[in-house]
């Protein structure tokens, strides 16, 4: 006789991996934008119109793909369904909640908003956290955009 478990993989290992991954790319992202902040402060000192620097143009593209194909990788090592359909919006969303949190509160306020929108977007992979999932993420994308534009 051939049992099959019916009991389904436990979700918490995978969304709390997908929380953490969100958590180290936005404290990445966060680093990374400060340092070029600085490299254009001190490429631009001596000019006294518009300055352009190639980390302007170049910037927000390899931060995005990074964060991309880091959370495709981890998506993928997660066993987590529908990459394409949860990671693109995981990291254009990312977003609100990153620059709202930055704004008032700092680097390790981004790094938390990153893991809680990662992780509730992670659990919108199974079908059974789907609803739960995408609420929680829709709540924190609507208080974001309220601290942005307050």
């Amino acid at each position: 006789m051939n049992t099959h478990t019916t009991e389904p993989r436990p979700v918490v290992p995978g969304a709390l991996a997908a929380a953490v991954t969100g958590a180290v790319l936005a404290y990445g992202a966060v680093r990374f934008f400060s340092w070029v902040e600085q490299q254009n402060a001190r490429a631009c000192e001596t000019t006294d119109g518009l300055c352009w620097t190639w980390w302007d143009w170049a910037a927000v593209p390899l931060a995005l793909t990074t964060a991309l194909v880091v959370l495709m990788t981890v998506y993928k090592r997660l066993g987590i369904g529908a990459r394409l359909a949860i990671a693109v919006p995981t990291v254009l969303l990312a977003v609100f909640p990153l620059a709202a949190a930055r704004t008032d509160f700092g680097w390790w306020a981004a790094a938390l908003a990153g893991g809680a929108w990662a992780g509730c977007l992670a659990l919108a992979a199974w079908d059974r956290y789907r609803i739960p999932g995408l609420s929680a993420a829709a709540v924190l994308l609507l208080a974001s955009l309220v601290v942005l534009y307050r």
